[in-house]
């Protein structure tokens, strides 16, 4: 069995953003030889996540207006973590996306569904942040 690791940094220029990095992943998967296995990416950071789900303008505007609504940013002392950062909404939001993916490689690709892309979600961006690849199989 062959292991592959490699990190991707991010450094958005909006507190929130979402990046479809599946290319970089799918070149991940090049460089890595490995035909059957899988692949795990996650970020390394407790405000950021990774996530499958379609790559629209207009989910990806519902996704924000529904974080909000769930972990709005504003006003910051309505929460107990922001005394030395202003950040829990961010902290809520990553929980609520999920942490990673797990995606079955098939014939040297990622066996993702018709509309399925991988996407970064920041939320609490403007500065870098990494993201970890591992990619496990033969």
């Amino acid at each position: 069995m062959k292991s592959y690791r490699k990190e991707l940094t991010f450094n958005t220029r909006s507190r929130r953003a979402f990046i479809n990095i599946t290319p970089q992943i799918e070149d991940c998967l090049y460089d890595s030889g490995i035909r059957e296995g899988l692949l795990l990416c996650n970020p390394m950071h407790i405000t950021a996540s990774v996530f499958i789900n379609d790559d629209e303008a207009g989910l990806h505007r519902d996704f924000e207006v529904f974080l909000e609504k769930l972990a709005p940013e504003l006003p910051y002392e309505q929460y107990d973590h922001n005394g030395y950062e202003d950040n829990a909404d961010a902290h809520l939001k990553r929980t609520i996306m999920g942490r990673e993916v797990v995606v079955a490689v098939t014939n040297g690709r990622l066996d993702l569904g018709t509309w399925e892309q991988i996407f970064y979600g920041e939320f609490d961006g403007m500065r870098p942040k990494r993201v970890l690849i591992k990619i496990i199989g033969e």
